[in-house]
């Protein structure tokens, strides 16, 4: 109910009397102000006026299982932890006692982040969104790799409709912006024979970093930084990621191709164009990026010949740097 009374305050231009959300949600007026005071007491600005109700001052960037869900449209069920080890091990343990399709994990820092390739890292509160979409869609196992792509396109797109910040991809996954990683996205699944029990995707945003480590400062970098000190709320960078995944997902489960989101993709493809490095495990060549075809592999143009990259074979990195 907090949640449903926070998104009502949220909505209204005008206040809102305690009566009205009282006959409203079915409870008295004391729970309504109990529910407001809860509300104050996690930083909510909340305006009280004799003979005319609640307002909404000021909402500040609170991540919290009510706060995400007065925001995410998409039917999600929230899962919140103020600190967890990383909302991808999270999800996978709530999958494994039995956790619905469509859960979202959201915390506000990890402290075992995970990477490819088994990489870990920690994080600090309050700069980065950490979530973690826990799905059991009903495809076949070898075309959930597509997925991966399908997120990127729904963080690239989310981010910019929260944020004004239009950023690129580097294939599959990495969301770049003037040529440093704002975001990572990391994609796990369980199967059993021939079907899917569920599969998680991770995402970590970088958002309100002034600074990285000296190791990564070269290659990292966060949406305040990108947007000259600008800071955005994480639970609207949230909502519209979420809604854009959705929109897409569906019609992904639909038809098991990214035919429909192909050219969105290619559109902001980093080095689409541009020569870039394959590295293999056999060899290692340059080619020109030109694009992803239906099943989400990168096309090149190696020599005057099309070639098929598949994502987690190769490495694809630019010839002078990270893009």
């Amino acid at each position: 109910m907090k949640a449903k009374i926070l998104a009502k305050l949220k909505n209204s231009n005008t206040y809102i009397s305690g009566q009205e959300l009282s006959k409203e949600f079915n409870v008295s007026r004391t729970a309504i102000w109990k529910i407001i005071s809860r509300l104050r007491e996690e930083g909510y600005e909340i305006e009280a006026v004799k003979n005319k109700g609640y307002r909404i001052v000021s909402v500040p960037d609170i991540l919290s299982k009510s706060e995400l869900e007065s925001v995410v449209k998409s039917e999600y069920t929230i899962c919140y932890e103020d600190e967890v080890d990383s909302t991808n091990n999270y999800a996978k343990r709530i999958a494994e006692q039995g956790a619905k399709n469509k859960t979202l994990v959201v915390s506000d820092c990890q402290f075992a982040g995970k990477g490819r390739k088994g990489k870990s890292f920690s994080s600090v509160k309050q700069q980065g969104i950490f979530m973690t979409l826990l799905i059991r869609p009903d495809i076949k196992p070898q075309n959930a790799s597509m997925l991966t792509i399908i997120a990127a396109v729904a963080v690239q797109n989310g981010i910019y409709k929260a944020t004004g910040l239009e950023c690129k991809i580097k294939w599959p996954n990495d969301i770049i912006c003037n040529g440093k990683k704002i975001c990572g996205i990391l994609t796990e699944m369980s199967t059993e024979m021939q079907s899917i029990n569920y599969i998680v995707i991770g995402i970590g945003i970088n958002t309100g970093n002034d600074s990285f480590p000296d190791d990564i400062k070269d290659v990292a970098t966060s949406i305040k930084i990108e947007t000259g000190g600008k800071s955005y709320k994480r639970s609207s960078i949230i909502a519209e990621v979420i809604n854009s995944f959705d929109e897409y997902y569906e019609k992904f489960v639909s038809c098991q191709k990214l035919s429909f989101i192909k050219e969105y993709y290619d559109k902001y493809l980093v080095n689409a164009g541009e020569k870039v490095k394959i590295v293999g495990e056999r060899e290692s060549y340059e080619a020109v990026a030109i694009g992803i075809d239906d099943d989400g592999e990168l096309l090149v143009n190696r020599n005057g010949k099309i070639v098929k990259i598949v994502s987690g074979e190769v490495s694809v990195r630019g010839v002078y740097g990270y893009v």
